[in-house]
């Protein structure tokens, strides 16, 4: 089995496909570079452990890729994008609907305090508790659970950011978020889906972004069976 150094030059080669599409995408983003940070959490988390072994050569393609039970892992350009506009401290409490494999964990895993994280699939929720264990996340907290009900005994976050997509904002997930927090996610009919970040204000009104579309797995109400 190839280590992590055998990764080295296609994970530079992602941060590189990466800086470039955000230049291409000055416009829609209102800026022309990541957060440094993020650039460097992205660099530091090896990709190749989060997809199925028969795709580790493909893990650093800027694409999204099957893990199983019909969810799929974000492309490296949203992974980045999003981890962006959340705009994550070293001091917030962040939640994070649709672990997945726990990719997009690890990475806020190291630019935040602690990341709560919630799946509904318990096969997935599993494989993402050993691959976090195995590259020492300790500020993690998981849970399996339905994301749309987000984690109020955990609550408020200063950030939550979703990994699938509602087809509306739910509800649960803008009362868990602190007054002066963002949430980042996609939402929206499976053909019209936007990338959307909305800002609490003190007094609890929100402001809304719409940043471009994107294509994102469905989140579930139930797990498959």
């Amino acid at each position: 089995m190839a280590d992590d150094d055998d990764y080295a030059q296609s994970r530079a080669g992602m941060l590189a496909e990466i800086t470039a599409l955000v230049i291409f995408n000055t416009g829609r983003l209102g800026k022309a570079a990541l957060d440094r940070r993020v650039l460097d959490a992205l660099s530091e988390v090896p990709r190749h452990e989060f997809v199925p072994s028969e795709l580790r050569l493909c893990a650093y393609a800027d694409s999204p890729l099957p893990i199983g039970c019909g969810k799929t892992i974000s492309q490296p350009f949203i992974v980045a994008v999003m981890t962006d506009l959340l705009g994550p401290q070293a001091a917030d409490r962040v939640l994070e609907i649709g672990t997945g494999m726990g990719y997009q964990t690890a990475i806020l895993s190291r630019l935040v305090r602690h990341v709560y994280t919630v799946e509904l699939i318990e096969l997935l929720a599993l494989a993402a508790r050993q691959r976090l264990s195995r590259l020492g996340c300790r500020n993690v907290t998981q849970r399996v659970a339905n994301g749309h009900q987000g984690w109020p005994e955990q609550a408020p976050f200063d950030k939550i950011l979703v990994s699938a997509a509602p087809q509306e904002v739910p509800p649960a997930l803008i009362e868990q978020l602190a007054p002066g927090g963002r949430l980042v996610l996609p939402a929206g009919p499976p053909e019209h889906q936007v990338l959307l970040v909305l800002d609490k204000a003190a007094d609890g009104t929100l402001k809304r972004r719409e940043v471009f579309g994107v294509r994102f797995s469905l989140l579930e109400d139930s797990a498959p069976r």
